[in-house]
């Protein structure tokens, strides 16, 4: 690939501490932009077609789990709209769609033979895009583990990382001459400790040492699912996982031991065994007093330890920790909801501290330049792995009003400039990291369309694409214009 982006003319805009707004950036004719969505949050159709009940069913329907009661039984009705969505994704002029695959549409019990209904509405999915010239890049596991499997202990059995491998194989025997990127789980950590230690994302539970259960499960799942994915599929295609690695700072006299212990946690607990075939051993002594980790077998890492064609990378916001004095009130701003447990075992000196502004609807800070510095660092610790960024984007409110269009009709818009802002620092920070010599391959901007915001329901918006959700109409917020624009001159241009 050629990833050598060039520059045109520039100026630029103070942004905290760093100067990011840059025009004229051209990115390479094969850098593939995108956007992205995940099943549970947009297709709806719920108990249609054989689905069976996934964890984020059961979660959204308990009282006082997400706002406003929401749930995601209709969410977008993706699944009754896939053609128009296809059509409205040809529309942009996206380059790739990741989608994620509900593995409860295709197992409705997380075990047993497939779905062919389900099997059938991924296949019409993809073929729409090989036919409208989109790249479908597919997230076999975005958090919706079918409740059945729950039922057995979830991510803290060991038996669920073995039926995920048999669900891989399943999709990779349906899809595995069409799709061009699998990735096999999208963050995991969320999966791990805000399923199962903070109690802020199904299934809700609240103990440290079944986070971490979770942990090794979740790696371990990846790594059979890609062996599984390799004896099967007919093309070939990259083999991925998409981490939200966090870019730590740190304050005050242990700095440094604040966030070596979160970075021990949220990063290298996933890139030691995924990457490097090994655990951190400061991480099993940080948290000897909630788990002896005596989940991990004989033969664990050989089988987690697989060799990886890309790295997708989750980036919204930066950390900012410091060692709690023990006395004042212990801060907890790590940017997710506070459901009563934790999702840092073992880590409870750390305290996260409220940062600078600006801030997006979600409460995170808006800082570029932790994207270029996540990025450079990945390159430089792992220099020949490709990466790509599968999730970024921000929630703002938005307000759709009329306006006369030339043709004398009255039509909606919605005037998004904070969100295009956000893109257009983000996309530069990106031509950056790559002048430095990343070797980025592309960009899917989170979300394609105003969807179910996990235990925020519906009040959070990171569409491009602006949701009705009464009436499921759609229209195109000025970022999709703007967004639109940039894929077809492969150009960041200015706003206005």
């Amino acid at each position: 690939m050629s990833n050598a982006p060039t520059t045109t003319r520039s100026a630029a805009v103070s942004v905290g501490n760093a100067d990011y707004r840059d025009w004229g950036l051209e990115f390479p004719t094969d850098f593939i932009f995108g956007s992205a969505t995940a099943s549970y949050q947009i297709e709806g159709a719920a108990t249609e077609d054989g689905r069976g009940p996934s964890i984020w069913d059961t979660f959204s329907h308990t009282p006082g789990m997400v706002w406003n009661g929401d749930t995601g039984d209709v969410a977008d009705d993706h699944y009754h709209r896939l053609e128009s969505d296809l059509d409205l994704m040809k529309e942009l002029g996206l380059e790739a769609y990741r989608f994620s695959i509900s593995w409860s549409r295709i197992q409705p019990t997380g075990t047993g033979p497939a779905n062919t209904k389900g099997l059938d509405f991924y296949t019409r999915l993809v073929d729409g895009l090989i036919a409208r010239g989109i790249k479908p890049i597919a997230t076999l596991y975005h958090w919706d583990l079918p409740q059945a499997l729950e039922d057995k202990g979830g991510w803290t059995n060991r038996a669920t990382s073995y039926a995920f491998a048999e669900y891989a194989r399943i999709m990779g025997e349906a899809l595995g001459d069409k799709v061009i990127t699998w990735t096999t789980l999208n963050e995991p950590w969320c999966s791990a400790y805000l399923g199962y230690g903070s109690g802020a994302h199904a299934p809700g539970l609240t103990d440290g040492a079944k986070a971490l259960a979770a942990v090794h499960h979740l790696n371990l799942a990846h790594g059979l699912a890609v062996t599984a994915l390799k004896k099967v599929v007919t093309n070939d295609p990259a083999f991925s996982i998409t981490l939200n690695l966090h870019v730590i700072r740190g304050e005050g006299e242990q700095a440094a031991e604040a966030v070596r212990q979160i970075d021990g946690l949220a990063n290298r607990v996933f890139l030691g065994p995924l990457l490097h075939g090994a655990y951190p051993e400061d991480v099993f002594v940080d948290t000897a007093d909630v788990t002896d980790w005596a989940f991990i077998l004989p033969g664990d890492l050989e089988l987690i330890h697989q060799p990886l064609d890309l790295l997708g990378v989750n980036y919204y916001s930066t950390t900012l920790v410091r060692i709690w004095d023990g006395v004042s009130p212990r801060a907890n701003n790590d940017g997710h909801k506070d459901m009563g447990g934790s999702p840092w075992p073992g880590a409870d000196r750390v305290e996260f501290i409220a940062q600078a502004g600006p801030y997006t609807e979600m409460g995170w800070n808006i800082e570029p330049a932790g994207l270029e510095e996540l990025l450079v660092s990945l390159h430089e610790e792992f220099p020949t792995l490709p990466l790509m960024i599968t999730e970024n984007g921000a929630s703002f409110v938005d307000v759709v009003t009329s306006e006369t269009a030339e043709s004398g009709e009255s039509i909606s818009v919605v005037h998004d400039e904070q969100r295009t802002d956000y893109l257009q620092r983000h996309f530069t920070a990106a031509h950056r990291a790559m002048a430095r010599g990343v070797d980025l391959r592309g960009y899917q901007v989170w979300s394609l369309m105003d969807n179910f915001e996990w235990g925020y329901g519906y009040s959070k918006r990171f569409g491009i694409v602006y949701i009705d959700f009464e009436t499921q109409e759609r229209i195109l917020k000025d970022s999709a214009k703007w967004y639109s624009k940039v894929i077809a001159t492969r150009t960041i241009q200015p706003l206005g």
